[in-house]
């Protein structure tokens, strides 16, 4: 089954392993659910492409075509039409990168691990296979390389790779937009301690930070003075075009403070976050 000419063949389904590492995220929402009504109906279309696995006879990693290879998987389909390509693993991770960074949607976290995966795959092979091979070529910068294509800078480029330097929690508000891109560079150089840290502040002023603060947050990380009491200092600031507003009718909390007087009510939410952040505090602690 080996063939390597662009010929599709029919491979097994359960002959084929998504790209480890991969960046790029698969969901079960309803343009997967679309996706899998019509393959049903119509089979893949257009062919997934795949590399055959060192040591390991008829089996293949997908290089392009994860969404399809769930979607297959979930209408039962057994065999999958695909191109088999007779490449190194360095090699396909540059491809699958390229393939997909046209994609009309990738959020700043695909775009993040996808740079960075292709930046590492280059700077294993020294060199661009695709490009000539003269020495003025072999010379540039591998960060260049990656933004070649893609219409940003190299700068850009290694933004977008910091935020993979950032916790988790902290670099899914990048993707829902709830902490602006520029901001979130800033705090990608905070430790993971620091980052668990403004997390939990977060949780706690419903606030996040503007790139003013985020550049104080990692100035004061650099000279080694971040710590739970400065980070608060500087989430307690008021910016009023940033922050969350929240509204909680007095139906919702009357049965905890009855005929109370709104000046009362403040106390107790006051209180109850502060509670609630030693309550977080106390978890995080016991999971390390």
């Amino acid at each position: 089954m080996q063939n390597t000419n662009n010929a599709p063949v029919m491979i097994p389904a359960n002959n084929i392993r998504p790209f480890m590492g991969h960046p790029y995220k698969v969901l079960d929402n309803d343009e997967m659910s679309a996706l899998v009504e019509s393959i049903g109906e119509h089979g893949i279309m257009s062919p997934l492409i795949v590399r055959p696995i060192e040591g390991r006879p008829n089996e293949y990693e997908l290089i392009s075509g994860h969404r399809r290879l769930h979607a297959a998987k979930l209408a039962e389909l057994t065999e999958l039409p695909a191109v088999i390509k007779a490449v190194t693993r360095d090699e396909a991770a540059i491809m699958l990168v390229d393939s997909n960074l046209h994609r009309e949607r990738l959020l700043p976290s695909e775009k993040a691990f996808a740079y960075k995966l292709k930046l590492e795959a280059l700077s294993r092979q020294g060199r661009r296979t695709d490009l000539t091979s003269s020495q003025v070529v072999t010379r540039l910068r591998t960060d260049e390389l990656v933004a070649k294509g893609t219409g940003e800078g190299r700068m850009t480029v290694q933004r977008y790779i910091r935020l993979t330097h950032l916790i988790p929690p902290l670099l899914r508000m990048v993707d829902e937009e709830r902490i602006a891109f520029t901001p979130a560079v800033e705090l990608s150089y905070l430790s993971q301690e620091e980052q668990e840290m403004l997390f939990t502040e977060i949780g706690v002023t419903l606030a996040t930070p503007s790139l003013s603060q985020a550049c104080r947050l990692k100035r004061l990380s650099g000279e080694g003075k971040l710590n739970e009491e400065t980070i608060a200092a500087i989430m307690a600031e008021e910016k009023p075009n940033q922050r969350e507003k929240v509204s909680i009718p007095m139906s919702s909390i009357g049965k905890y403070l009855p005929d109370a007087e709104p000046k009362r009510v403040q106390e107790f939410i006051i209180k109850a976050c502060a509670f609630y952040k030693k309550h977080l505090q106390r978890i995080r602690e016991e999971e390390r």
